[in-house]
C-alpha cells in the first residue's frame, strides 16, 4: 500500500465516521461535529491528491483546502449561532424536540 492509499483510506475513514455522527445523533452539536469531521476528510483528499498529484509544485490542493477550511469556520460559526438561539427559545438541542418551525 503506498501513502496515497493510506491517505484515502484514512480519508474515507474519517468521512465514514463523520458521515454516521451526523446521522445518528440527535444533539445538534453533534451533528456539527459530524459535518465538520466530513470537511476535514475533504480537505485531506485535497491535500493528497495535490501531494502526490503529477504537479505538487501549483499549490491548487493547498488552496482548496484552505478556502474548505475557511468555508467550514463560518459554516460553524453560523450552526453554533443557530444552535445558540434555539438552545435559547427551546431550552434544549435535541433535534427531535425542535418541532416548532414545522407547519
Amino acid at each position: 500500500m503506498n501513502s496515497l492509499t493510506g491517505y484515502l483510506l484514512l480519508s474515507a475513514l474519517l468521512f465514514s465516521i463523520g458521515l454516521a455522527g451526523a446521522l445518528t445523533r440527535r444533539n445538534a452539536i453533534l451533528v456539527l461535529i459530524g459535518i465538520e469531521l466530513m470537511l476535514n476528510a475533504a480537505n485531506l483528499n485535497f491535500i493528497a491528491f495535490w501531494r502526490y498529484g503529477p504537479n505538487p509544485s501549483a499549490l491548487t490542493g493547498i488552496m482548496f483546502a484552505i478556502f474548505s477550511i475557511s468555508v467550514a469556520a463560518a459554516e460553524a460559526a453560523v450552526g453554533l449561532g443557530i444552535i445558540l438561539a434555539v438552545y435559547r427559545h427551546a431550552k434544549t438541542t435535541d433535534l427531535d424536540q425542535m418541532n416548532s418551525m414545522k407547519g
